[in-house]
């Protein structure tokens, strides 16, 4: 996958995106459904949780059939391949490599023979810490790990190695060993199952079909398939899906830490996560933010997408007329055509523009989700300015993110993090801002309606709710690529925390 020539961040070069969620995950037992369909357009409401590698796994009952590539998921999928998936009980997935690289071997559902010769196939939103632990195990049964790319292969191979024991019997004995963020979706040839880490860290839900049962990573997916929401999968919860019903069992204590970025950027705005929809929580956040930075000025723009709710609260709380300064092009996304160098130096104007009548003469408040690197915003400002723009004030619906997750979202390092050695100020000089504000943890957490103490706002605040190994054990025999990032990033992130 091209990446270019590194002088651009991910947000300005269209083949480096900013954080990227790990996957979305989809499962459907429905018996007289065409299963395969319900998936591929439950992947498609998911899209946006990752864009490397998209598969389905389907089982008529006798056996399950994987078809999986790389790509997005209208172009892994077409109605030819579709039609050869029969059955009816399937899972899916959409893939953005945390661990493992982005290669068709990563790619999801894995599947493995169990040694009582049935078949598993696994689909995993999160990212695990104890993977040299898992690793360990699955060499002490005697099974190659030479293949195991991923920590979901190697979480696959786990419930696969134990011949004496039902598929759902050996999860309630795997899952609780499992370490890190995860939410599961897994079958058999008969049975559907779901799983959420003891955190629930990374969402999962559970929808009901006239004739069958739905899971899926957002309650968006549930509504592109018909689904009415039935509730979340609770943290530390089991489910079981087959002809005698549905089953819950419980493999952990619930501690719940969900995570706050999905309120802020990776959640689509349509979906709703603990009772909270989302849309309107970034509102709300606009809102705040205007009260906590207000300034003078004609007119509040948003970056779009991900800047348009809290604009629109911003706007609204502070009197200041709403309006579009930028335009985007909805086409710019994964592409295999490099661009020429005289087009990649004009950076982020592959994706945005701006609307130069209206921008011409006026003091605009421009919103943005968040700044990571800070090159996006450094364009905006110049953009804007040389559009016309008299002053240029950017608030931020999110606070500035100082540390790296390893629970499933794709920052960048902490030497990348502008928030690491720059102050406010500092940051609003470097991307030539007027003005620059951030909103607080606090008023983010309140616009979520959930207490601090059931969120995960480690990007944000440095604590982290599931105990990180030793930077040396994370991946150590078995994942190179991302896992050993994240090893190098974990010992900057205690050198800096003790100084």
């Amino acid at each position: 996958m091209p990446r270019g020539d590194g002088r651009l961040s991910h947000e300005l070069d269209p083949y480096r995106p900013g954080p990227q969620d790990a996957c979305g995950v989809f499962g459907v037992w429905s018996p007289g459904e065409d299963v395969a369909k319900l998936t591929y357009f439950g992947l498609y409401a998911l899209q946006h949780r990752g864009q490397e590698a998209a598969g389905i796994a389907v089982s008529d009952g006798s056996g399950v059939v994987v078809y999986k590539d790389l790509g997005l998921v209208a172009q892994v999928f077409d109605e030819p391949t579709l039609a050869s998936l029969r059955g009816y009980l399937a899972i899916g997935h959409t893939r953005y490599s945390t661990t493992g690289g982005s290669t068709w071997e990563n790619s999801q559902p894995t599947i493995q023979a169990t040694t009582a010769g049935t078949t598993i196939a696994l689909a995993h939103n999160g990212n695990l810490v104890n993977t040299a632990d898992m690793a360990r195990k699955v060499t002490d049964l005697g099974l190659d790990t030479r293949g195991a790319s991923s920590d979901t292969a190697l979480v696959t191979m786990l419930l696969a190695a134990r011949p004496d024991m039902s598929v759902e019997a050996a999860a309630l004995e795997v899952l609780p060993t499992i370490q890190g963020a995860f939410s599961f979706v897994f079958m058999d040839e008969t049975t559907l199952y779901a799983a959420r880490d003891a955190h629930g860290v990374r969402p999962l839900v559970l929808g009901r079909l006239e004739r069958g049962w739905v899971v899926a990573s957002e309650t968006a997916a549930l509504d592109i398939v018909g689904a009415t929401v039935v509730r979340e999968v609770e943290p530390g919860e089991l489910l079981a899906i087959d002809e005698h019903g549905l089953r819950s069992s419980r493999f952990a204590t619930p501690e719940p830490k969900g995570c706050l970025f999905e309120y802020v950027y990776l959640a689509r705005p349509d979906s709703t996560i603990s009772g909270r929809n989302i849309y309107a929580a970034r509102v709300e956040v606009g809102r705040r933010l205007a009260k906590e930075h207000p300034v003078e000025a004609d007119l509040v723009i948003p970056v779009p997408e991900s800047g348009t709710p809290a604009a629109i609260g911003y706007a609204e709380a502070s009197g200041i007329p709403y309006g579009q300064g930028l335009t985007k092009n909805a086409y710019v996304g994964r592409t295999f055509i490099q661009p020429s160098q005289t087009i990649r130096q004009l950076g982020i104007r592959l994706k945005l523009n701006p609307l130069r009548e209206n921008v011409r003469g006026k003091r605009l408040v421009v919103v943005d989700d968040t700044i990571v690197r800070g090159n996006t915003q450094r364009a905006i400002v110049r953009m804007l300015r040389e559009a016309g723009a008299l002053e240029v004030h950017v608030r931020i619906s999110a606070p500035p993110v100082l540390w790296p997750c390893f629970y499933g979202i794709d920052f960048a390092t902490r030497a990348e993090l502008i928030a690491t050695g720059l102050d406010n100020d500092g940051i609003r000089k470097s991307i030539g801002a007027d003005s620059l504000g951030f909103v607080s943890l606090a008023e983010l957490t309140a616009a979520t309606e959930q207490p601090a103490s059931r969120l995960c706002r480690a990007c944000f605040d440095g604590t982290y709710p599931i105990e990180l190994p030793a930077g040396n054990l994370i991946g150590k025999h078995v994942l190179e690529g991302t896992a050993k990032r994240a090893a190098t990033e974990q010992g900057e992130m205690v050198g800096s925390k003790s100084t």
